[in-house]
């Protein structure tokens, strides 16, 4: 089914056509007077990555919103896992894209990493962990299941997806998560999921975003989605991320200034979107801030949001409150959202 094909199955998204001059949708979870504090995977400096118990941990600790990375699976599911291939944060191998979801729930994703407050390995087994943050065998989650986790938090919150590419299945990718978003009653207007009401308490709504390093995931995301819940993901393009891209590319070093350019072309990209206003939101690394703060005070002087990753350092985070960054995912939301009252309750005085 095609972003064409989705339009026409659920209704006409106006979306589209929104951009920064017009009509704002109304961001839900923190007052806007507060820097909004999303969790990177997760609290997963406290327990592993994209997992049910980190995502939590993360609701526990108060974040205003998760961020999640997804992949399609073999069998069309989408899963929440960062890496393209498994190996790094489960006893598996291979790509998540070759695999079935069953194939999927049967990785250890778990004892990769002991979470913090863990003494041994058996934690992941006590009844304790269990009855708080689901079985081991539980963990393991699904676009779907992560809505459904966060319409159970008792609060307004925001979701920031993130679409990793490249993807053997292209704009399938895309396609596939505004059809999850679209059967759970997302607006495409105001990229706001409705909460489901419980035991006649408030129902409370979900915001929307997405974010991807690739530009064309976003402008093919843009024809349904307003521009103020496309985030542009970029960072400074070094030698280590050249490196880096060449081990995941498994290419010679004879293809290095070649692989450095088209990282250099990419980003380049990804900022314009931000200065030609088809994004709102930009997300840069927190080194890409610390390296060029005059870039960031005029996306910000010109009404862009930014949304920087990762800050987990209280330096950094200071860093940011006081260039007036709107928005910062950290692996430790509990520890940056503590100093991003106190700071910002001490200013108010």
């Amino acid at each position: 089914m095609t972003l064409h094909d989705i339009t026409q199955h659920f209704g006409p998204g106006r979306g589209g056509a929104a951009r920064l001059g017009g009509r704002t949708p109304s961001a839900v979870g923190a007052p806007p007077s507060r820097t909004r504090v999303f969790a990177h995977r997760g609290a997963s400096a406290d327990f592993p990555e994209h997992t049910r118990a980190a995502y939590l941990r993360a609701i526990e600790s108060g974040a205003d919103g998760l961020e999640i990375d997804v992949h399609l699976t073999a069998d069309g599911e989408l899963v929440c896992f960062h890496d393209f291939t498994v190996e790094r944060t489960s006893d598996g191998s291979g790509p998540v894209a070759g695999k079935t979801l069953a194939q999927m729930r049967r990785l250890d994703i778990c004892s990769w990493k002991t979470p913090k407050l863990a003494r041994t390995p058996r934690f992941w087994q006590s009844r304790r962990l269990a009855d708080t943050y689901g079985a081991p065998d539980e963990q393991l989650m699904t676009l779907p299941e992560v809505l459904e986790l966060l319409r159970g938090a008792g609060r307004p919150m925001a979701l920031a997806i993130e679409l990793k590419h490249p993807s053997p299945y292209g704009s399938r990718l895309e396609d596939e998560v505004l059809k999850v978003l679209l059967a759970a009653g997302w607006d495409p207007e105001t990229s706001v999921v409705p909460g489901t009401r419980r035991r006649g308490g408030e129902a409370h709504p979900i915001e929307v975003s997405f974010m991807s390093f690739d530009p064309g995931a976003l402008l093919h995301l843009g024809e349904m989605v307003p521009a103020e819940r496309l985030c542009s993901l970029f960072d400074l393009v070094t030698d280590r991320s050249v490196a880096r891209q060449m081990a995941k590319m498994q290419v010679g070093f004879g293809m290095r200034p070649f692989v450095a350019a088209v990282l250099r072309g990419t980003a380049k990209d990804a900022e314009a979107l931000v200065w030609n206003h088809r994004a709102g939101i930009a997300g840069p690394g927190v080194r890409y801030v610390r390296q060029r703060p005059a870039e960031v005070r005029a996306w910000i002087a010109r009404g862009s949001v930014m949304r920087v990753w990762t800050a987990d350092k209280p330096k950094d985070v200071e860093m940011l409150l006081d260039l007036g960054v709107a928005e910062i995912t950290t692996n430790r939301p509990a520890q940056v959202l503590d100093q991003v009252t106190a700071a910002q309750s001490e200013s108010a005085r």
